[in-house]
């Protein structure tokens, strides 16, 4: 908890300038505020997502998007996508962008965290194409959390994006449009030291993970077998 506080207050800092050329260091601080995220939703019932779900999962996001102005809604963020291999393993996590997200924020909040679960093969390659628009190119619901499993019904399970966020009032099976997501290959580039993008990274085992990823894959690993 005490960790997830401070890399959020590290990167509302820098919440001006999320599109900016970041440094390495930054790209991690990123990573890392994303493994934190999933933590805390995990810690709590009200948040955590069921192992039902985590089962299904075919690719995971992990969103922080921060308020761009008063009553404006979310308008600027990033996050990760990590895709389950056939194999079992799990990628590497990818940044991607997001922005201009509403979802009935409450007044007064600085930043929402959303994790988004996808449970077909065929929707992360949306992002393949720049730009994903969430609840238009894929269809999105809210996701049942851990304290409703009676909610746990294959109609909602069967949705290829299940939206968890820590919004209040969004209840299991509503309808989720969630603004955009893009890829961000100048800021993989720089975090992989590589020239591989988007679909090599989440495919292929061409890059080997290094030490600052790879807590956040151990944990995927381990909730989403």
């Amino acid at each position: 908890m005490k960790k997830l506080l401070v890399l959020s207050l590290l990167a509302l800092f820098g919440a001006a300038v999320v599109r900016a050329e970041a440094s390495r260091a930054e790209l991690i601080d990123r990573v890392e505020t994303c493994e934190a995220i999933l933590q805390e939703f995990q810690s709590r019932p009200d948040t955590a997502i069921p192992a039902a779900v985590l089962q299904k999962a075919r690719a995971l996001i992990i969103v922080n998007q921060f308020k761009g102005a008063f009553l404006l809604g979310i308008k600027d963020g990033y996050g990760v996508i990590l895709v389950k291999k056939p194999d079992g393993r799990w990628s590497l996590p990818v940044l991607v962008s997001a922005g201009e997200a509403s979802l009935g924020f409450q007044v007064g909040a600085n930043a929402v965290e959303t994790i988004y679960v996808i449970t077909d093969e065929n929707t992360p390659r949306l992002l393949f194409n720049h730009r994903f628009n969430v609840g238009v190119d894929a269809k999105a619901i809210a996701g049942p959390k851990a304290a409703e499993v009676e909610r746990n019904n294959a109609e909602i399970l069967a949705t290829p994006m299940l939206v968890y966020t820590k919004v209040a009032g969004l209840y299991a099976g509503a309808t989720v449009k969630a603004g955009h997501l893009s890829r961000n290959d100048r800021d993989n580039a720089l975090l992989y030291n590589t020239r591989y993008t988007m679909p090599e990274l989440l495919y292929s085992d061409w890059v080997t993970p290094p030490a600052e990823v790879q807590p956040l894959m151990a944990l995927v690993q381990r909730l989403a077998r």
